[in-house]
């Protein structure tokens, strides 16, 4: 078995599609030890626990520095034998302790065609933008803000007679595709 722990910091439906994606068979040989989350009182942790899957709540306000906040997760990570790391919504950049750990071994899903859109409201940014698709990309994280190698992308349109919400709910059901689908392929 392969040993995975899963990032979110917000609602955690990638998190949980990813959870019954292993749970039903969809991902053999892949087991999640635990969400690690950046944040209490999150839906991610409410997710977690109806299925059964241990939560790690570390809020980096509550370490003197990033490098000692990162040193605590690799310890937690270390006492449960994990092997990858899946980025689901985790919103903060992770930085060398964790990067050098988990080198060519942490994966992350954006809400956009990369190197397009990065950052915070990939979504809201495409459809500001006038473009006529968009998409969701699997990377290797690296140390910049969804700059790592690409993976694999997979596109869908904007329509002209979308709302935002339309958009972000096209997206979101491509990623429970795209993002599983990845996994089987990279994580071996």
């Amino acid at each position: 078995m392969i040993k995975i722990a899963i990032f979110a910091s917000g609602s955690g439906s990638n998190f949980e599609n990813i959870v019954n994606r292993v749970q039903k068979g969809d991902l053999p040989g892949i087991e999640v030890t635990a969400l690690y989350t950046d944040k209490a009182g999150v839906k991610c942790i409410e997710r977690a626990e109806k299925l059964n899957i241990p939560v790690h709540i570390n809020q980096p306000k509550d370490f003197i520095s990033k490098s000692s906040y990162e040193q605590h997760l690799l310890k937690l990570l270390s006492n449960e034998g994990v092997q990858w790391i899946v980025l689901a919504g985790y919103m903060r950049l992770v930085s060398e302790d964790l990067l050098h750990a988990y080198e060519g071994r942490m994966l992350n899903i954006h809400p956009s065609l990369l190197p397009k859109y990065k950052g915070l409201d990939a979504i809201g940014q495409a459809y500001e933008s006038g473009d006529k698709v968009t998409g969701s990309t699997v990377h290797f994280v690296d140390s910049g803000m969804d700059t790592g190698e690409i993976i694999e992308q997979q596109q869908c349109d904007i329509k002209p007679d979308d709302t935002k919400e339309d958009l972000e709910e096209r997206v979101k059901n491509l990623e429970y595709e795209l993002y599983p689908r990845v996994i089987a392929k990279i994580i071996k």
